[in-house]
Parts: C-alpha cells; structure tokens; sequence
C-alpha cells in the first residue's frame, strides 16, 4: 500500500518501518493489515517504498520469502502492491498474544538486494466470548446461610484488548445475584452469590443464565447455563395425602385384592424421602384389622389378606405410620376407613314364631293363624324383605312391624274341602340378582258339626221273606258325615210310627251302630205285603244334627197257602153234585171250578186238572180256567162219572186242594151251579181275599154268558142282565130250539 494513501492508524507503523530501514542496499518495511480481509486486498506498495520502478521489477525478478510454510501474501509485479493470498486469522496465528506480525522477504536481483518486510496483523471483533462448558451444574444445600458464594468459570474470548471479556451479567434471580471481582492480572472473576434462604421442596433447581460480553462495536456476548441443585436436608415430614381418607370395598372379594394405595410425599429426597410403612397398633389393641389386611412397607400398598364379611364387620379403621430414612428420621400418620360394600350373599331367614294349629273352620276372616319373623344379614336393597303365599289359599299375610308378619285367614275355611293346608312361605330379597327362600308349614283345620249326616237316598228299598224268623236281617242303610270325630260318629234308630195301629218297632228294629235292619217278629205276606220304616241317624255332635230316610220293606211272598175252592163249596168229605143234558155235545160246558190263592205271583198261579182214574171219561177241565166241558157225546144209558179236580198253585213246593163232582147225565138235567155258591163272609183281614173271589165270580159269569152265545147272540131277552149264569151248547138251539128257549127263559129269570 503506498504510504500516501496509508490510513491514519498505519502511519505510526510507517513511520517506524522508515526510521528502522536497513544500511543502503537494503530496506525494512512495515505494514498493518486487519484480520479477516478478503484474499486480494492490497497490503502495501512495495515498489513506492523501495523506490523502484514499476517496470523494472520483473526485470530485477522480485521474489516473495515467506518464513512459515504458509503462503499468506503474493505481489503483483504489475502494480508493484504486496497483495493477501488468504484470509489472515489473527487468533490463529498469534493466540493470546498481545503482538501478531509476520515476517517476509523481498528479493531483487541486479543488483541484488534483500528487503525485510512485517506485517501486523490487526486484531478485530471477529469473536464472541464463550464459557468452557455452556452448561454449568452447581450444588448448595437448602439450609445455607446468605451471603454463600458459588464461584463461576471465567469465559474466553480470542480478541484482544477492547475486544476481549468486558463484563457478565446473570439472569434475574429471586435468590441469587452476580458478583465480578479482579483478579490481579486483571482479568474478571464472575461469582454468584446467595441473596435469600433457600426450600428445596419448594424449588429444587434454579435455572439461570450467565452472559459474558466484550467491549467490541459491536458488543459480542457469550452465555452459559448455570444449573444450581438445592441440596435436601431432613427438614419434612412424610405427608398422607390425605391424612383421612375413605375406600369402599366390597365384601367377599377374592384374597389379594388391593384395597389402596397410600399416597404419602416426603419433599426431601434421597434417604431423607424414602419412606417406609407399617401398621400403626397398640399393644393392649393390636387392631383387628391386621387379621384381614397386609400393607406393603415399600410401596405402601394395602391388600386383603383374608374373605371380609360385611356382616361380621361393616367398617375397619387402619391406622399406617410412614417413616423416613433421614436421620434424624421423621414419621407421619395416614388413617384409612374401609368401609365394606354390602353384596346380597346371604338369603332371607324366615322364623315361625307361633302357630295356632289347629284352627276351627268356622274361625271368622281375619283372626290370626301364625306369626312369621323374617331377617336377612344384607343391609340396603340386599336386606329389604317381601313375603308371598300362594294366592290361592284362603289365607294372606299383614305386616304387623318391621320384619314381623301376621298370617290370617283371608275366607271361610271348610274342613270337608279341605282338612289342613301345606302353606309354603317365600321370602325374597331385593337385591341383584334377588335372593330367596321358602318355608313350609302343615295348618290343620279342626272340625266343627257344621254338616248333618247324609243318607246315600232318602228313599231305599228292602225285600224281605215272609215267615222269617225274627232277628233276620232285612236290609243295611248307610250315611256319612263329612265331619269327622264325635260330630261323624253316627248312631242310626227307627222313628216309631204306627201302622194300623201298631208300632213299627214291633216288626223291626235296627243297629244303633251299623244301620242294619232286624226283623222282631215273624212277616205275614197276607196280613202286611209292605212296611215304611222311617230311619233316622245322627252325630255324636254337640248339637246332634240328624236326617232321616224311608226304607220300603217290601214281603216276599212264601207259597204257605194251599189254593182254596170257592165253587163249588161242599163240605169236607163231600162232593158236588151236577146234571147235565144227557144230549150234551162235545165242548158242553158242565161247570166251573173256582178257586183262590192267599199267595201272590207265581205262588198264586193255579192250575186245574182231573186226577186220573182206571176208566175213561168223557170230560176234561181246562188247565187255566178250570172250566169242565163234554169231551164227546153221552150215551143215553150214561150213569153218573165222579171227577175229582185238583187245583194246584205254582209255588215250591206247589200247594193243592181238590173237589169232587159228580156229574150226572140226565134227560133234562140241568143245574144253576151259580145259585149255589156258598161264599163265606169276609173278615177285615179278608179283604184281599173277598177281592179275588168278586173278580172269580164275574169271570164266571161272563163266561158262562158268552159260551152258550157262541153260535148266534141270543135274544135280547135271553140275557136280561150278566148277573145270571147261562149254561148250555150250540146245538141245543138248533134241535130244540123252542125247547130250550123255554129252559133258557127259565135259567135267566
């Protein structure tokens, strides 16, 4: 650079290098350049200050001698300027130095010449400062006094002079502040120091930040994290948090069930913030609860150790020590409530306190027939209790007071229907899912004489044999009493009432107990064919009541009467004597026998015959009606026949009478058989058999009546009336017919 144009803070350097130049023939030259200029700024005019002609350098060969092995400079030989060849560094190549200047050689030839030439390098503001470690860790225990001194690394910066470290400031601080202090060889110490007392467990690191800057324009700073630890001393208790707390658990959960986790905080750290846990007991009450709970002493957990029973217990209180490992070691105090969620694992409980069994049936609705306790160990919804019987019963449940019922009757009960009753009570629970169970309970009905006994009929019927012996029985009636005891103890006897005067109990009698029918006395058919026994039965009740039935006792009739000839009537050993025409045709009707049977039905059946005799004769009777005809024509000579008729019943065995006739054959023989009936007077007991006879005899005469009419209806006047009795043949009114008109005539008047 020529000197002319040298700025205002080289020309001292000129001047110096032209007062220090070398003996002619060679020149020392001094030059000042800034560090960081660009390769290719100009450094000095070196042809200028040598003196030399531009031109003649390339000439003179001039050279450029470095003394390090690093090329920092060329000249350009055109304009003769000594030139940078790199970007010069000055902390590079000087450090710390307060000098930096490098040395060079200018070589010229013809003549030759050998020119010293230094270069200062110029210090700039090209660095910032920087701390050796931009973060820096620090300790101070939390019980320090004020006023304790932290001491701080100084920071570096490359530049020198004004350039170089000029002050440190620190970020604000509650409790710290900056300190600079000098050190000999000037340089400033950065020191922090304590302004206010410190809490760690409040704060537990401080965070600040230390710049350095130097006196550059402009200002470069420089910074480092300063991270101060507060060191923990034993000054906190372990916290519970809370000191009182609550946990709801369910019972019956399965062994090893965490039930907490306490939360307990000690601020210090280290030893003095481990905590260690354990029951907090007493000697006179070791706690029940240390039976059903283990608690972790490192991590403070609480488990079950055994089935909780919300029944047994509801709530435990579990008092817990924390206790650190500081030393002195502190202790705090956790208190925990575990209250028991009740679950419904227990079923209602029904008590029967009083039955009144049994029970009358006419008890009136409402009266009390048992009372019915009920509890359930679960508590809540779980506990809450409803009873139920079966709606068809007649009976219902009334809650008297809490968890005590009354069963009471709900309708008529009726014994008959039914004597007792299974009431089966169901006790079910609210809870979820709902617990239930039964009781079942006999209630017997007593029996009151509320049902008189009853006949299966009002009306039965008995047969019974006449002529048998007394004492036989006749006939069994039967009657129940749904009651049951003394009120179905039945006792049958024979309302007396008489019959044609005479008592009914002198024909039978009855079983007080069974109901059998005796007879007293020996039946006569004929005499009484059917008897009204009215039966009555009653209980044993108080009252008796009673019911009656009527038992027809219908005689069996018994063939004991032999059949009784009504016509003709002749004396014992005697016999009936009867004339006929001696010109009686075959079919004459010669008389009828009549006869009657007490008896009835089969006994009363009769049947006519003639008894066999050694000769033949010319008559026969007929078997039902007992009538004799002609069997074939009469001789003239004909003497008189005797038949014996035997009128047979059809009992078993078959009772018989007989009569004799004699039936003699004559001119005009003839006989009103009907004019010489001889029929007995009938006696009051002779009623029925005065009514057979009537009825013979109109048999009788009808028959006789319409006999002879066979042939032709006779005059009107034959037959005034069907009171006479017409004997006669149809032949008769064809040969004789005035003869016998006359004959007839006569018979019918």
């Amino acid at each position: 650079m020529p000197r002319g144009r040298a700025l205002p803070w080289q020309l001292p350097l000129l001047l110096a290098a032209f007062s220090s130049l070398q003996p002619p023939g060679s020149a020392q030259l001094r030059y000042s350049v800034p560090e960081d200029r660009e390769p290719g700024s100009p450094v000095g005019d070196v042809a200028k200050d040598l003196g030399v002609e531009v031109r003649s350098l390339a000439a003179r060969n001039l050279r450029l001698v470095s003394e390090g092995e690093r090329r920092h400079f060329q000249v350009d030989l055109v304009a003769g300027v000594l030139l940078l060849d790199s970007r010069l560094d000055r902390e590079a190549l000087c450090g710390q130095s307060p000098e930096c200047s490098l040395h060079l050689q200018l070589v010229l030839e013809n003549p030759l010449q050998l020119h010293r030439v230094e270069v200062d390098v110029l210090d700039v503001n090209d660095n910032a400062p920087q701390f050796p470690k931009p973060v820096v860790a620090l300790e101070i225990t939390e019980v320090a006094n004020p006023g304790t001194r932290l001491p701080l690394e100084v920071a570096e910066d490359p530049d020198m002079g004004s350039n170089s470290i000029s002050t440190y400031e620190l970020s604000p601080s509650e409790h710290f502040a900056l300190s600079i202090n000098v050190r000999g060889d000037g340089v400033k110490m950065p020191e922090i120091v304590l302004e206010k007392a410190l809490d760690r467990e409040k704060v537990a690191v401080h965070h600040l930040t230390l710049t350095a800057l130097d006196g550059g324009n402009p200002v470069k700073s420089g910074t480092a994290k300063v991270t101060i630890h507060v060191l923990d001393a034993n000054d906190n208790p372990p916290v519970c948090d809370p000191p009182i707390s609550k946990v709801y658990l369910e019972e019956n959960v399965p062994v090893g069930t965490l039930v907490t986790k306490l939360n307990v905080t000690d601020l210090d750290e280290g030893p003095n913030g481990d905590v260690e846990y354990s029951f907090k007991t007493s000697n006179n009450s070791p706690g029940k609860f240390t039976r059903l709970f283990t608690l972790d002493p490192r991590t403070g957990e609480i488990r079950t150790k055994a089935p909780l029973d919300y029944e047994e217990s509801s709530a435990y209180e579990i008092a817990v020590r924390a206790r650190d490992k500081g030393s002195p070691a502190m202790e705090g105090h956790c208190h925990l409530r575990v209250e028991l969620i009740d679950i419904n694992d227990n079923s209602p409980e029904i008590v029967l306190t009083s039955l009144s069994s049994p029970v009358q049936e006419d008890a009136t609705p409402g009266t009390v027939i048992a009372l019915i306790g009920v509890k359930d160990s679960d508590s809540g919804d779980n506990g809450q209790v409803r009873l139920q019987i079966a709606k068809e019963l007649p009976f219902k449940l009334v809650s008297s007071f809490k968890e005590h019922f009354s069963l009471v009757t709900n309708g008529p009960l009726d014994r008959e229907k039914a004597s007792g009753y299974n009431i089966t009570v169901r006790a079910t629970d609210s809870g979820s899912p709902p617990r239930a169970t039964q009781k079942t309970f006999y209630l017997q009905i007593a029996d009151i004489n509320d049902n008189a006994p009853n006949f299966s009929t009002p009306f039965d019927t008995a047969h019974v044999q006449e002529n048998s012996l007394p004492g036989t029985s006749v006939f069994s009636v039967s009657a129940s009493d749904p009651d049951e005891g003394s009120n179905a103890k039945l006792s049958y006897s024979i309302l007396d009432s008489g019959m044609q005067d005479i008592p009914i109990s002198s024909y039978f009698r009855i079983d007080p107990d069974n109901g059998t029918i005796y007879t007293v006395r020996a039946l006569d058919y004929e005499q009484d064919k059917m008897f009204q026994v009215p039966v009555e039965v009653k209980d044993a009740g108080s009252p008796a009541l009673s019911s009656t039935a009527v038992v027809h006792v219908f005689i069996l009739d018994q063939n004991d009467n032999a059949p009784t000839i009504v016509y003709p009537s002749v004396p014992k050993g005697s016999a009936f004597h009867q004339t006929i025409p001696s010109v009686a045709e075959p079919g004459y009707l010669v008389t009828k026998i009549v006869a009657v049977d007490a008896d009835s039905g089969h006994n009363a059946w009769l049947s006519y015959q003639l008894q066999e005799t050694a000769e033949a004769v010319p008559f026969l009777v007929e078997r039902r009606s007992g009538e004799i005809r002609v069997t074939e024509a009469l001789r003239e000579t004909e003497v008189p026949h005797r038949l014996v008729v035997e009128v047979r019943d059809n009992g078993t065995p078959s009772l018989s009478a007989s009569v004799v006739i004699v039936v003699s054959p004559e001119e005009d023989g003839v006989q009103d058989f009907a004019k010489s009936l001889d029929l007995p007077k009938s006696s009051p007991k002779d009623t029925n058999l005065t009514l057979y006879l009537i009825i013979s005899l109109v048999s009788i005469s009808l028959v006789s009546c319409v006999i002879p009419c066979a042939g032709r209806s006779p005059p009107a006047d034959a037959c005034p009336s069907l009171t006479p009795i017409c004997l006669g043949s149809t032949g008769s009114w064809k040969k004789k017919k005035e003869r016998e008109r006359e004959k007839k005539k006569e018979m019918c008047s």
